[in-house]
Formats: structure tokens, sequence, C-alpha cells
């Protein structure tokens, strides 16, 4: 009889362990499934963050259903190696156009200027689409500045709006840029230029002025602001008001700047897409860029800055 309470014990014991056993591999299975799930889903995530940050993700709000006003924000300086060079700011105003449920199309400015060349172009391209699309408006909005190369832009559209304290107009150009003679001297470097044609060393700053370099120097800042002068009065015609200091690089305010025939309106983006286009939604089209062509351009703009040396810039602000 004991034997068999022996053995009846001995194979309960080995019962209960084994069912401890297996529950605690059960146990241990489930806690690893839930790790490999949880790294999964962290790993998810961060990939999504990545591409999303590379822009690999197209981030770009749908168009959706009914009509919508599309925007297009043009911020800061308009410079080649920016955000707002000429290639985002046409492409998202082109996406903007080619939308089916654009009922009209806000250009967004907030920038003192920059570049005339990529400021032409955002122009060029506005006026072209215009006449592709034309029962598709285009507004221009101003916020705090819109400023030498940025209202060479905004002219091109069919109205500007602005608020009454905005900063317009600046219509000129400028040349800057720094003189040190007698710098080095001072220092006890040595300057060594070595040119092949006289005038190679344009404007160069550890050098003494030359009178016939800054007179042509003066020559093409007055054709580019003829240049400029033009498309503003291509842009906004008998609006216009004749006012000899309109060109004269001058800033005034919004409000100022109606009474010039520089803006039509005081307005911001949401009413303008309410009151004037009636589409109150309001879907955003300005290109973004991703960390990855923002490093690209980065790494472009050190490597240009240390190979070239850099006489003079001009610029529409």
């Amino acid at each position: 009889m004991a034997d068999t309470e022996n053995i009846n014990k001995e194979k309960w014991e080995h019962e209960t362990l084994r069912e401890l056993v297996f529950t605690s591999l059960k146990e241990q299975r489930k806690a690893r499934n839930w790790g490999i799930f949880f790294r999964l889903l962290m790993f998810s995530y961060l990939f999504v963050l990545l591409f999303w940050g590379l822009g690999w993700l197209d981030t770009e709000v749908a168009g959706g259903t009914g009509k919508h006003t599309a925007l297009v924000d043009l911020r800061g300086e308009i410079a080649p190696d920016g955000l707002n060079n000429a290639e985002n700011i046409n492409n998202g105003l082109k996406k903007a156009f080619e939308d089916r449920n654009t009922a009209g199309v806000i250009l967004r400015i907030n920038s003192p200027g920059g570049s005339p060349v990529q400021a032409g172009s955002i122009n060029d391209e506005i006026r072209r689409l215009r006449i592709r699309y034309p029962d598709i408006p285009l507004y221009a909005v101003v916020e705090d500045i819109c400023a030498s190369g940025g209202y060479y832009v905004a002219v091109a559209a069919d109205k500007i709006f602005v608020d009454k304290a905005s900063v317009m107009g600046s219509i000129g150009v400028l040349m800057d840029g720094f003189g040190f003679t007698g710098t080095l001297e001072k220092l006890g470097v040595e300057r060594r230029l070595l040119t092949a044609g006289e005038n190679k060393g344009f404007l160069d700053p550890f050098s003494p002025s030359d009178p016939a370099q800054r007179e042509h120097a003066k020559k093409i800042l007055a054709e580019i602001h003829q240049q400029f002068i033009q498309v503003v009065q291509d842009g906004r015609g008998d609006r216009l008001k004749d006012n000899p200091e309109v060109f004269s690089g001058m800033v005034w305010t919004g409000a100022k700047s109606v009474e010039l025939g520089l803006a039509d309106a005081l307005g911001n983006a949401d009413y303008v897409a309410r009151e004037v286009i009636q589409a109150e939604r309001i879907v955003d089209f300005t290109v973004q860029q991703g960390i990855a062509e923002r490093f690209a351009r980065r790494i472009g703009r050190v490597a240009t800055d240390f190979l070239s040396e850099t006489r003079f810039t001009w610029f529409m602000r």
C-alpha cells in the first residue's frame, strides 16, 4: 500500500512538474512573440518616419471631392539653393493648377526678395499657367513682407491682397560687397592676384576700386532694374499710380500700397478662399523638401563655396 502511495505521489509530482514546465514554456513563448511584435511595430514606425523625412512618402493632401482653394507658400529668400527656388515653387503651382478640383490658387508670399533670375522664372511660370488654365484665377496674398524679388513674383497674379501692416515694394536692385584695400598689408599678408584679361578681377575686394568697373556694374544694375520696372508695369497695368517714387526702391505699408496701386485690397488667405474664390476648403500644394534633398543641397553649397571665390552678389531685396 505504501509503495502504491509512493508511486502515485511520484507520478503526481512528475505530472505537476511537467505542467509547470509546459506552462513556463508557453509564457516564455508568448512573451517572446509579444516582444517580436512590439519590435516589428517599432521598426515599422521608425521606417515610416525615415521615409517621410526623406520625402519618399507622398505627404501631399489629396484634393478630395468638391472644389477647393489650392495654396502654395513662398516663405523666405528666393534663392537657387534654398527651398524657395523656382523649381519648387513652379512645381507646386503646376500641381495646384492641374488638380481637377482647384477653383482658384493662392500664392501666399512672405519674402524680402532674392535672386532676380529665380523670381523671373516664377513670374514666367505663373503667366504661362494663367494662359493655359484661363478659368482658374491666381491671387497673391502677402503676409509680413513682399519686397523686391517677392514683389517681382506677386505682380504676375490676377490680384494682390495684403495686410494693412504688410511691407511692400522695394522695386530696385542692389550689388553689395566689401573693400579690404590696405587690410592685408597691415596684417603682413601679400596679395597675389594673377589674371588673364584686364577685367577678370572685376570688383576684387582686395584691390583699389576701378572707376570703369564701377560704371559697368552700375549699367548692369540699371538694366536689371529696368527689366524689373517693365515686369511691374506689365503686371499691374493701369492700376499702378503715376508716382516716381514707386520705382525708387522705397517700401510702403500694405494700406499705402493699395493707394499706390501696388496691391488691390486687404485680405488674408482665408478671406480670399472664402469670399473671392468661394471655395473655403484650402488644400496645400507647397513642395516640401525632404531630409536627403536638404543634405545634398547643403553639401553642394559648401563644395561650391569652397571651390569658388565669391567677389560680389546682386539681389532684388
